[in-house]
């Protein structure tokens, strides 16, 4: 599995801005991955998403690695924020937003939505 663990470091390393969900953001395939990625939306930068639906290898492993045991899980710039509730809660009163836009800002331009 050290693979999958050097895939999930790669992946936070190269996106400022990551969401790992359940689905796309186009069609998320639970309720708490539409939100968090309504949320994300609503701060109006590009991210990047992993859907877990398609990875087994991340979905079992990720949880260990970041010590967060559920999906969807915001990552930016290197660091976990949190799942759900915590975006929600972050976007609901003005903490989210300026996040994202800072991490954007310091992007690497290659960055794209599908990590």
């Amino acid at each position: 599995m050290s693979e999958t663990l050097d895939t999930i470091k790669q992946q936070i390393s190269e996106n400022s801005i990551l969401l790992y969900m359940k689905g796309s953001p186009q069609m998320p395939q639970c309720g708490f991955s539409a939100q968090a990625v309504q949320a994300l939306m609503g701060c109006g930068e590009r991210f990047a998403f992993v859907n877990i639906l398609d990875n087994p290898d991340i979905r079992a492993e990720l949880p260990k690695y970041a010590n967060w045991p559920t999906f969807p899980q915001l990552w930016i710039n290197g660091e976990l924020v949190g799942g759900c509730d915590i975006i929600v809660e972050m976007y609901q009163n003005g903490e989210l937003a300026p996040m994202i836009k800072e991490a954007a800002a310091n992007a690497a331009p290659q960055e794209g939505d599908n990590a």
